[in-house]
């Protein structure tokens, strides 16, 4: 009488294994990938030694969180408090005004600037000169490069009332001046229009590495089916970078407190801090102006949780959907 047959697969490997006999094929196989590709692995090691560096060992100090922080007396020494800093927080009629400022600076990142870069690189995209296609690309790219300090400091000689250029051509026009950098009324627009100014053609990278990578087949079987370039980005570009599209969604929406301390706080005066302020300003604030660092590490750590939190929930949601997400 015959033995029962072996199935095996693509590396002879029998299909019946114990998950003992797994895990060892699989630290094989990782052992075999690591030293066939080893100076990859080594390119990774300095962004490594950052991440562990300015990312995780700071951890250790998020335990004065919860506790009444002395710097005299140290991390370890100061007295514990529990959830007396989080229960302040909570309780402040300044968290709810500095929670709505960043979910209202969030959803103009989100709704109005995202899709920038996205439109961006699908007309970038159609472009056929390769010369115009390059100056197009680097124009758009060199707002990058420059510092926040460098974008808002050109905005308000732009918008100043004392010779602003815009308010000399509102006046040329018969209107009156507009103080745009004291109004609260303004301070929105500023804001998401110069995040778009800076931000939008370097985010063009991605999509359009993201589609190079489509199958050039696809387009001519279309062209020959009668579809024009609209249809064409609407039918192939778009559901090809999709995966895409959802993964840098994602990581924006773990952001949603993270806007970015330098740019906010280049803006805020008096005028506007009530429609400005954030939760990056409020804790620098808080924290190195009043020095209360417990407190700051208190709403520091409520960000990170919250951020954590929506990242799980959208990248669920995505595979929901049928995407991959980003783990």
């Amino acid at each position: 009488m015959s033995g029962p047959n072996l199935n095996y697969n693509q590396n002879t490997e029998p299909v019946f294994l114990s998950k003992q006999e797994k895990r060892q094929v699989k630290k094989q196989e990782m052992i075999k990938s690591i030293k066939k590709n080893k100076l990859l692995y080594l390119m990774l090691v300095p962004g490594l030694i950052y991440f562990f560096i300015y990312k995780y060992i700071p951890m250790y100090g998020l335990i004065i969180a919860f506790k009444d922080y002395k710097p005299y007396l140290g991390i370890l020494a100061s007295d514990w408090v529990g959830l007396e800093h989080f229960i302040r927080l909570f309780q402040g009629t300044d968290f709810w005004i500095i929670f709505r400022n960043t979910l209202t600076l969030f959803g103009l990142q989100l709704v109005v600037f995202f899709p920038i870069p996205i439109i961006l690189s699908l007309m970038l995209n159609e472009i056929r000169s390769n010369w115009y296609k390059r100056s197009v690309q680097t124009l758009i790219y060199i707002p990058h490069f420059m510092s926040w300090v460098v974008i808002v400091s050109i905005s308000y000689v732009v918008l100043t009332l004392d010779g602003g250029i815009v308010n000399g051509l509102l006046e040329m026009m018969g209107f009156g001046p507009i103080n745009f950098l004291m109004s609260s009324e303004w301070f929105h627009p500023m804001y998401i229009i110069q995040v778009i100014w800076r931000e939008a053609g370097w985010g063009t990278i991605i999509f359009l590495a993201a589609i190079s990578a489509v199958n050039i087949e696809l387009y001519e079987a279309a062209r020959m089916d009668g579809a024009g370039r609209l249809r064409q980005m609407w039918h192939i570009t778009l559901p090809s970078i999709r995966s895409v599209i959802v993964v840098l969604l994602i990581l924006k929406i773990g952001d949603v407190l993270e806007l970015g301390f330098e740019h906010v706080y280049l803006l805020l005066n008096g005028s506007n801090r009530e429609v400005g302020e954030i939760f990056d300003t409020y804790v620098y604030t808080a924290g190195l102006k009043q020095g209360q660092f417990s407190y700051a590490t208190a709403v520091g750590f409520f960000k990170g949780i919250v951020g954590l939190i929506l990242v799980m929930l959208a990248n669920r949601l995505a595979k929901k959907f049928g995407e991959e997400g980003v783990y």
